[in-house]
């Protein structure tokens, strides 16, 4: 578990983290979302002992982090602006973090270059952006460590091989203990994969959700009254974060269990009343709105 309480850092006058307090659990897929110079990677360099936190405490199974080796032998970090020898080859990176990552998995390396078409000895300062996140990718996974961060991983990965790399984290979350933590500026590319998310927004965060949570605690539902009157006996009841009426269609943002918010509509003989699905960047928006944020501006 990842457990980060009131840390910051600052770089000369440039405040990178404020107050950040944040729990990952163990087996989850978390991501943090966040603008470009939110304080995701900065975040993540002292999540993964790179950088030591000014103030606040950072502990990673209740150990700290920093200039403690046996806690970073189960981390593996893919920063954003990747690092690979000079003229190395896929199998001369895989050789080097062999002899860090005891639990290097190399015959498992050499499979998944050729699942996803790497050449094992041409040069890596050859690869495409695209090409070059697919082997950090392959790398990380086949450390064997506890702990993966991608910072802005599925950035330069075409759709076809962002679905390759989730389905080999569903996998690796599946077969052992596994926790990765990704970072990115853009929510939709995290939908699918993320059992949490927590925004980060100038240095501090914004909010912290449980996806599925959220998905079962806030709907869209779009209904018609016969009369004013039944109309405002309905909506009366009910938890609504944001409403708008075109004509007789109103179009609600709901928060609660479905199964009561349809009941109570149904009370008063509806024309028609049903539950639309909302992405997860509609129930972002929703969530964001009513802490004050036009969240719209920050990570779309």
């Amino acid at each position: 578990m990842i457990t980060a309480t009131h840390i910051s850092k600052k770089f000369d006058k440039t405040q990178a983290v404020k107050d950040v307090s944040v729990s990952i659990k163990n087996g989850e897929v978390f991501g943090l979302i966040g603008t470009n110079g939110a304080g995701k990677s900065t975040f993540l360099r002292m999540a993964c002992g790179v950088l030591k936190p000014d103030g606040g405490e950072l502990l990673v199974d209740e150990q700290r982090v920093f200039e403690n080796n046996a806690v970073k032998a189960e981390i593996f970090y893919i920063s954003d602006d990747q690092y690979f020898l000079p003229n190395a080859t896929p199998l001369d990176m895989a050789d080097f973090y062999h002899d860090y990552y005891v639990k290097f998995d190399m015959g498992r390396f050499r499979e998944l270059l050729g699942k996803f078409q790497l050449e094992q000895r041409r040069k890596v300062a050859t690869f495409s952006k695209g090409m070059k996140k697919q082997l950090s990718v392959l790398l990380g996974v086949c450390a064997n460590t506890k702990y993966m961060f991608c910072d802005e991983t599925f950035d330069g990965l075409d759709p076809m091989m962002r679905q390759a790399v989730k389905s080999i984290f569903a996998g690796e979350l599946a077969g052992r203990d596994f926790t990765p933590v990704i970072a990115s500026h853009n929510l939709r590319e995290l939908e699918d994969i993320c059992d949490s998310v927590g925004i980060l927004h100038q240095g501090g965060v914004l909010m912290q959700k449980d996806l599925e949570e959220m998905k079962l605690n806030i709907h869209n539902i779009q209904c018609v009254f016969h009369t004013p009157e039944d109309e405002a006996a309905a909506l009366q009841g009910l938890a609504i974060v944001k409403s708008e009426k075109r004509g007789s269609l109103n179009t609600l943002t709901v928060r609660g269990k479905i199964e009561e918010i349809m009941a109570g509509i149904n009370l008063h003989n509806p024309v028609f009343a049903e539950n639309i699905s909302l992405t997860l960047e509609e129930i972002f928006i929703s969530e964001t709105e009513v802490a004050g944020y036009d969240i719209k501006n920050l990570i779309f």
